[in-house]
């Protein structure tokens, strides 16, 4: 099974946190493991930290984290809830220790909370937020060329990946209750990619490109006294169709946990909030459901770490991925109603 990194000693978190000058380092605990990064709540003689480690070789890079670290820096100095890194006693923001590389944050107290869990006054804050993060976003990043299009996933292709996972869940041993809601969904997937293949976005539909935080959900958002306190985990920063993003956050934050089904009334609030910011017009957000849907029939990423990585990480979020699939196909036109008015 695939796994992170192995934990980093603790004479290594107490080398990097000398360079900080926050004092000899009294306690590290690991946060909860996301699927990528670690993270340890420190607390030294100057009191609690939040120091992390990147471990995912695709995006930590030192240019890319300190451009990340950047741009927070830049979000935090316009009044948004962005903690920036600290600089160690030699100006950085990264410190490379034993071959992985670190930064410290000052410790934010708060709590995460599902979408569902917000009442629709702070659904209207998140959405509105969200659009100030991107407009934000413009100011403190290099500007971003439009690109002449993106080539959304061909069914074809589709069609023969979702065949072989059906044909590995189904000879799985043992067979499963896992294995047997994969070869029930991937046979459906298999009859959807069928009827909507001409439903595929063509290169110039995209709505337009910007910086986007990149992974937006409830797991990044820290809250405080119904307030959002921070938006964590810029990991992910980088150029993408923009308001995908804000339509690809509603999919994560305001889904049902066991059956994926989205909760229209706050998705519509979010949206109004991040439409009203000036962030995008309804036609980009209809563009950007569209195009969103898409690329989620065509996406099997969870089965591939399963089925072909021996990876089970992300098991338990299946059935609520392929359950939003299947009833957004049927009430496609509902969903795209309450992005987009």
């Amino acid at each position: 099974m695939g796994t992170l990194s192995p934990p980093v000693p603790h004479a290594a978190l107490a080398a990097v946190l000398r360079g900080h000058r926050v004092g000899r380092l009294l306690t590290a605990v690991p946060v909860t493991e996301g699927l990528l990064n670690r993270g340890y709540r420190v607390t030294t003689e100057a009191g609690p930290y939040f120091l992390k480690c990147y471990v995912d070789a695709a995006t930590a890079s030192r240019p890319t984290i300190t451009a990340q670290h950047r741009a927070t820096a830049g979000l935090r100095a316009r009044g948004l809830p962005v903690p920036p890194p600290l600089a160690a006693a030699d100006g950085r923001t990264v410190t490379a220790l034993g071959g992985r590389l670190f930064a410290l944050f000052p410790w934010t107290e708060g709590g995460h909370r599902h979408g569902t869990e917000l009442d629709l006054s702070q659904c209207d804050a998140l959405g509105a937020l969200l659009g100030r993060l991107h407009g934000a976003l413009d100011e403190v990043c290099a500007p971003v060329p439009q690109p002449a299009g993106y080539r959304s996933a061909d069914p074809r292709d589709s069609t023969l990946l979702a065949a072989r996972l059906r044909r590995r869940a189904r000879e799985h041993q043992p067979y499963g209750s896992f294995d047997a809601l994969a070869e029930q969904r991937l046979g459906e997937r298999l009859e959807l990619l069928t009827a909507l293949a001409h439903r595929r976005p063509a290169p110039d539909a995209a709505p337009p490109t910007g910086w986007t935080h990149g992974d937006f959900h409830g797991l990044n958002l820290l809250y405080g006294g119904g307030e959002i306190r921070a938006v964590l985990d810029w990991d992910k920063l980088g150029p993408q169709p923009r308001a995908e993003e804000a339509v690809r956050g509603a999919t994560l934050l305001f889904n049902d946990r066991l059956t994926g089904v989205l909760d229209l009334v706050r998705v519509r609030h979010y949206s109004q909030a991040y439409r009203a910011v000036g962030a995008a017009g309804s036609d980009e957000l209809a563009a950007a459901v569209h195009r969103v849907w898409w690329e989620r029939l065509n996406d099997f990423w969870i089965l591939q770490w399963h089925y072909q990585r021996g990876d089970h990480r992300a098991d338990p979020l299946f059935a609520a991925t392929a359950g939003q699939l299947a009833w957004w196909c049927q009430e496609y036109e509902q969903i795209l109603d309450a992005f987009t008015n």
